[in-house]
């Protein structure tokens, strides 16, 4: 259990968090000609290979950090919120303690996915200086299979040592679909999560395409036990996926490319990490008016779509912008075309 001085500044620490997110909220609100969000890749490389992922290599090198450094300012001169770090596996990078400290320079929210394997205290420690707000850990079962490592059995110590040395703050995602055994075994995630005094969340796994693999009645069953305690501990803008847990597509308007990006390796430019290959412009070269362009673009892939942080921040503009041209995304990605929407 962390000493009192540790507990004070955690709070406080959540306290100007919590400061620099209402303005998030308030911005995104006001303005719809910024990125409220964007993934960046600082490595592709992984140390695991889950079956459902399309997303790592085990070869990739890191990026530099002068090139890490270079399209964090760009993001930051487009006026983005919260910057996630992904991959792969962003702990691989070895200097990501200043990629994160770079982002934060500029103001920007910083976020980390991980799969929590090479977390020890003196890195969570070297999180904490870097300055990182946001951790989050995907566990996808409790015992490893061959369809996922990132089980609770091997991750708890992991967990315990969050729980004792983090400031920032951890949440931590179960999931169902995607070829999980056990669905019940998102329940027991969530519940150790909360136990530990983190936030829980779930989420649906997409399968290879980055589309969705009906649900069972069971796996529906425990996606809304998981969706009510994390009303409790971690209240989220994202309704989409209650549809989609029922096998039926949403009715939404994506703003991929324009409030969500997702930044490649190669510095492109993304939909998301399930549709690579579009708008796939430099983000050195990606101005307002793409923003504007992808603000007003209806993505063919979008009813049967998984990724919930394009659903979050859409939802800021559900009501508004009524989009008026339409991508035709192919079922394996890579390749679309922007067509005149009747709509």
């Amino acid at each position: 259990m962390p000493d009192s001085s540790v507990r004070f500044q955690r709070k406080w620490k959540g306290f100007t968090r919590a400061v620099r997110e209402r303005m998030w909220v308030a911005k995104g609100v006001v303005s719809t000609s910024h990125p409220l969000m964007a993934h960046i890749i600082p490595i592709r490389r992984c140390n695991l290979s889950c079956a459902y992922c399309n997303e790592f290599d085990d070869v990739s090198k890191p990026i530099p950090t002068g090139v890490m450094v270079q399209r964090i300012n760009r993001l930051a001169d487009l006026g983005t919120g919260i910057l996630t770090l992904s991959g792969g596996e962003p702990l691989l990078h070895p200097e990501l303690d200043d990629i994160i400290r770079a982002i934060r320079k500029r103001g920007i929210i910083a976020g980390m996915i991980t799969n929590g394997y090479l977390l020890t205290p003196d890195r969570v420690h070297r999180l904490n200086r870097a300055g990182l707000d946001h951790l989050q850990i995907s566990i996808d079962n409790v015992m490893p299979d061959e369809v996922s490592k990132k089980s609770l059995k091997v991750l708890d110590k992991k967990l315990q040592v969050l729980a004792e040395h983090a400031d920032f703050h951890v949440n931590i995602n179960s999931v169902v679909g995607g070829g999980i055994r056990n669905p019940d075994d998102a329940l027991v995630v969530g519940r150790r999560a909360i136990e530990l005094g983190f936030s829980a969340t779930v989420g649906i796994i997409h399968d290879g395409d980055g589309q969705l693999r009906p649900l069972g009645e069971r796996e529906r069953q425990v996606y809304h036990e998981m969706k009510a305690m994390e009303k409790r501990h971690y209240a989220r803008f994202n309704y989409f996926q209650d549809a989609i847990a029922q096998g039926k597509p949403n009715n939404w308007r994506c703003r991929a490319g324009a409030r969500y990006m997702y930044i490649c390796e190669d510095g492109l430019v993304h939909y998301c990490s399930q549709q690579r290959g579009y708008p796939g412009k430099p983000l050195e070269e990606y101005t307002k008016a793409d923003i504007r362009r992808e603000y007003l673009t209806e993505k063919s892939c979008a009813p049967y779509c998984t990724v919930s942080c394009v659903h979050m921040v859409s939802y800021f503009d559900f009501f508004r912008g009524k989009q008026t041209l339409r991508t035709e995304v192919p079922e394996h990605q890579n390749l679309v075309k922007i067509t005149q929407s009747g709509k």
